[in-house]
């Protein structure tokens, strides 16, 4: 309910579970006795950018047992002379003020993030669907390039095997020309031979 000119709280359902509740930028000055009859369980309330001008605006606030962070940024009420510890005074279930506790430390991000669980549901639900969606297709992924690899080898392999039987034929080829050689030559010496006969013969 952030900046919907929402000027009283009497409206409000009741909303027993509600742990956190945004009422930013609206025109809100007083009326707070409501949520703590409403909204019992609220562990952070924004009321940041409202009328709220007087501490004693925010003291019905004390009834909400389970307040641990309140924002008052830009109300007039933090203007006031001793505002922080006045309001840690009045409040002293809150842990944290407009984003910061006693000892101006930041609020956390654990914290922040609890608040966001409380409002979404079950923590970490979807970062762990995300992770393991991520698991699968990096898992598939592993499969298809492993596949590939051990294809290519296979290719490879069968390359190689070409490669050596085209060598082993071009020897073959070469032996059975230089077995052809020897015999030309060996017909030609045969013929050389009976040429010489054939001149003896006719002395």
């Amino acid at each position: 309910m952030v900046n919907i000119g929402l000027s009283s709280l009497a409206k409000l359902p009741s909303l027993p579970k509600l742990r956190k509740l945004e009422l930013s930028d609206n025109s809100i000055s007083g009326g707070l006795d409501s949520l703590a009859e409403k909204c019992p369980n609220l562990t952070y309330l924004n009321l940041s950018g409202n009328q709220i001008k007087e501490l004693s605006s925010i003291e019905p606030l004390q009834n909400l047992k389970n307040l641990k962070s309140l924002d008052l940024y830009s109300c007039d009420v933090t203007a006031a002379d001793d505002y922080r510890d006045s309001v840690f005074e009045l409040l002293p279930q809150i842990v944290y003020l407009d984003g910061f506790d006693q000892e101006d430390n930041e609020v956390p991000d654990s914290e922040n993030v609890s608040d966001e669980d409380d409002e979404a549901g079950p923590p970490g639900d979807e970062e762990e669907e995300e992770d393991e969606d991520e698991e699968e297709e990096g898992s598939e992924g592993d499969e298809v390039g492993l596949s590939y690899l051990m294809k290519e080898g296979i290719q490879d392999e069968e390359d190689d095997g070409d490669y050596v039987e085209e060598e082993e034929d071009e020897e073959e080829e070469e032996e059975d020309g230089e077995a052809d050689e020897a015999r030309a030559q060996g017909e030609k010496r045969k013929r050389d031979a009976d040429d010489e006969g054939d001149d003896d013969d006719d002395e």
